[in-house]
């Protein structure tokens, strides 16, 4: 016991004296004297109240617990992302953003003293047992998640495929908590879903932001191209995305902008004043962009939502985002564990910070479920009037081998449109685009042959 309150008294004077070095440098000298003072006092209590822990608790205390605690609590009072990891946690972090692992498929947030669902992934067991984002977790297996802390809640709900977690819901609309007992899966490390609605139009799904997003985006737009040759306009879906790795935002962004700013950062050390522009090597053509974000699009998804918004390359379409501006760095420590900590604020190229805010969609666009009961022939829900084609004894059209491609959607892009409200705007915008530019050079070389 001796050598272990003499190994606290060492840390606590080591602490000091580094600061009063720091303060020395800096030319400051009283100054940093009275704030060492204040520190040491307040080591010394912490070491005092984890004597009389050890000593007067009721059960055995593990004091490497005890510590890393003290540490998480002292992180988590800085903001809802600041946080503490040990080794074990510090490595499954490493593994979220390049590999497979095994969980639930949500990311989540503290938000007024409640854990709270930023975005369930899609297509993982989270979003299939129906949690959304807003969703504010009660409890975690029975275990009440106040006072818990992000990393804490990940522990728990991380694990192996096949078993189960039930994490207990408040909602909104709810009259009261419901349980959601969820079998976890192996969450994919794949972030990139895509499809040609028709021949010209194509649609990306990006969930999260991992360490190859930008490369399976590339290779989308390539496949694209290949099936139907140069797009007319893209819709890129970033409704549910929680973000991810900020490189690979920037990297998303820079596929589409020639030059400009991207996002910049401002921090209070110089490592974390960084400015990122776009390139004009490899980047798409200047096709229509229509962006979808929701309530659940946050971090490196409102990145890119506010870098193609702010340099006037796309149209943001949806309802209001998430707001989350602020930027973590991992730090490793020398036994293995880390920290994530929140050491700068992003801003958009016009130098907005969407913190607490968001990005605000140019079209608001609300995602109402559409009630489609019956398509008929003619597409009007519910409804079917009489055209030619119904009247007995009609001609045929000796041209019907040659209708145009854009009048074939497949069943697949017209049940995808019918049940979503959001993407059924940003085609039909997409389409409309194209027309509009159509009919404005043609209104261009009338007036010039006029003249």
């Amino acid at each position: 016991m001796k050598n272990y309150k003499l190994k606290k008294i060492t840390i606590i004077l080591l602490c000091s004296v580094f600061i009063l070095i720091i303060g020395l440098y800096r030319g400051d000298s009283r100054k940093v004297m009275a704030e060492t003072d204040d520190i040491y006092s307040s080591l010394k209590l912490f070491s005092n109240v984890l004597d009389i822990v050890e000593h007067a608790y009721v059960e055995d205390v593990d004091t490497k617990e005890a510590l890393y605690g003290a540490i998480n609590g002292m992180l988590s009072t800085l903001d809802p992302h600041s946080s503490f990891m040990t080794a074990d946690e510090y490595k499954e972090l490493k593994v979220e953003t390049t590999g497979k692992f095994g969980g639930i498929g949500i990311e989540i947030t503290i938000r007024s003293g409640m854990l709270t669902i930023v975005a369930p992934i899609e297509g993982t067991p989270g979003e299939k047992a129906g949690l959304k984002a807003g969703d504010k977790i009660l409890k975690v297996d029975n275990k009440l998640t106040k006072d818990m802390s992000i990393m804490q809640a990940v522990k728990k709900m991380r694990g192996k495929k096949g078993t189960k977690v039930v994490l207990t819901i408040i909602r909104e609309g709810f009259v009261r908590a419901r349980d959601f007992e969820i079998t976890r899966g192996i969450i994919p490390i794949h972030s990139i879903r895509s499809m040609l609605l028709e021949d010209g139009y194509g649609y990306v799904r990006i969930t999260n932001f991992r360490k190859e997003t930008a490369n399976d985006l590339k290779k989308a737009l390539v496949k694209f191209k290949k099936e139907s040759g140069p797009l007319k306009g893209l819709v890129m879906d970033l409704r549910n995305n929680p973000g991810g790795l900020l490189h690979q935002a920037v990297q998303v962004s820079d596929l589409f902008l020639d030059n400009g700013l991207i996002v910049y950062t401002k921090g209070r050390i110089t490592a974390q004043q960084m400015r990122f522009t776009a390139h004009s090597t490899n980047s798409q053509p200047h096709y229509p962009i229509i962006i979808i974000v929701n309530e659940g699009s946050a971090s490196a998804s409102e990145i890119v939502a506010g870098a193609l918004q702010d340099q006037k390359r796309a149209i943001v379409l949806g309802m209001q985002t998430f707001g989350k501006g602020s930027v973590q760095t991992i730090i490793p420590l020398d036994n293995g564990s880390g920290i994530r900590l929140t050491t700068a604020k992003y801003y958009t190229p016009s130098g907005k910070s969407i913190q607490a805010k968001g990005i605000v969609p140019d079209i608001m666009v609300s995602q109402v479920k559409i009630d489609i009961k019956d398509e008929g022939k003619n597409g009007n829900s519910g409804q079917h009037f009489i055209r030619e084609a119904d009247l007995e004894h009609h001609f045929e059209n000796d041209q019907a081998d040659k209708e145009s491609k854009t009048e074939g959607l497949n069943d697949d892009v017209k049940k995808l449109l019918k049940n979503d409200r959001q993407l059924n705007w940003a085609y039909r915008l997409l389409k409309s685009w194209d027309v509009f530019a159509r009919v404005s050079d043609n209104i261009k070389v009338e007036i010039s042959e006029s003249k």
